[in-house]
């Protein structure tokens, strides 16, 4: 299955919300742009959590150029689509590389985002581009994230660098920085503890971890990426900002896509929040996962 297959596959449940709702804006061949069909819209795109402010701005594209007419499906389709794509367009890399030495990157996100297994995916994706990673399993208070990660490293063929139950967080992250500067290795990719954005210890732990790792290489780390649940919807975008205000987030990950009927939270999260999506995951296997493209992911909405 190809990776715009996986996405149609992941987005299904958000397609399916999507072709019933804007179906029934069309029962009849055509319909007349006036305020009932203009808020009919609104609520159509408000479902799929893109959020109200895209919601409004969608809309309020449609009525400028369709007010008073008549119209079809297609027509109000593909300006849809476009001031979508629009909202969307980044053109960030999925992964800054370092010039030289490993990249590191910092995985962060609430309990339960899906972030180990986002990570074993990202893992395998790099591992078959060719590189050399190294794993931090810094997330000491959870044992089962530990062993997880380790099964993870192990069948994919990571190197993986662990600490005593309880430790400090920051020394398995240092610890790991030096292993892949040992071993020469491409990319580090440190898990850390799921804690919710309101608690202020554990985002001064973050905090510690990104001076620690800085400390061995200046520019590190140079990706944190947030993991975001695809099915939370519009609760993401508090977690997003109170994120990147801590840790300064570079990009999201969005798991779960495939769960969920509100797809339309990457388009508020990228449009809101600013940070550019990296990656989405699409499934429970580490091959479901896919670098996001914007333009992609839109028409797959409303295919």
């Amino acid at each position: 299955m190809g990776l715009l297959d996986k996405i149609k596959k992941g987005l299904n449940r958000t397609v399916q919300a999507l072709q019933t709702d804007v179906r029934d804006l069309f029962k009849n061949d055509g319909r007349l742009v006036d305020a009932d069909f203009i808020n009919d819209l609104f609520e159509t795109l408000v479902r799929t959590d893109m959020g109200v402010e895209v919601a409004r701005e969608v809309s309020e594209e449609i009525k400028e150029q369709f007010r008073g007419r008549v119209v079809n499906k297609g027509e109000i389709l593909d300006v849809v689509k476009t001031k979508l794509k629009k909202l969307m367009a980044q053109e960030e890399p999925a992964i800054h590389f370092a010039q030289s030495g490993p990249t590191i990157i910092l995985f962060c996100g609430v309990n339960g985002c899906g972030k180990t297994t986002s990570i074993a995916k990202l893992t395998k994706s790099l591992i078959d581009d060719g590189n050399i990673l190294v794993l931090g399993a810094a997330d000491t208070f959870r044992a089962a994230a530990v062993d997880q990660l380790k099964i993870w490293a192990g069948r994919l063929g990571a190197e993986i660098v662990t600490g005593p139950p309880q430790s400090d967080p920051a020394s398995v992250a240092h610890k790991a920085v030096a292993k892949a500067i040992e071993l020469n290795a491409d990319v580090c990719v440190i898990d850390t503890a799921g804690r919710l954005q309101t608690q202020k210890n554990l985002m001064n732990e973050l905090e510690k971890i990104k001076r620690v790792v800085a400390k061995q290489i200046p520019e590190a780390p140079h990706e944190t990426f947030l993991v975001l649940d695809a099915t939370t919807g519009q609760n993401g975008l508090s977690q997003a900002k109170k994120f990147t205000e801590a840790v300064a987030c570079t990009g999201i990950i969005l798991s779960k896509l495939d769960g969920t009927a509100k797809g339309g939270a990457a388009v508020a999260i990228r449009r809101i929040v600013g940070l550019p999506v990296k990656y989405v995951g699409l499934g429970e296997t580490e091959n479901d996962f896919a670098v996001f493209n914007p333009d992609e992911f839109v028409e797959t909405m409303f295919a």
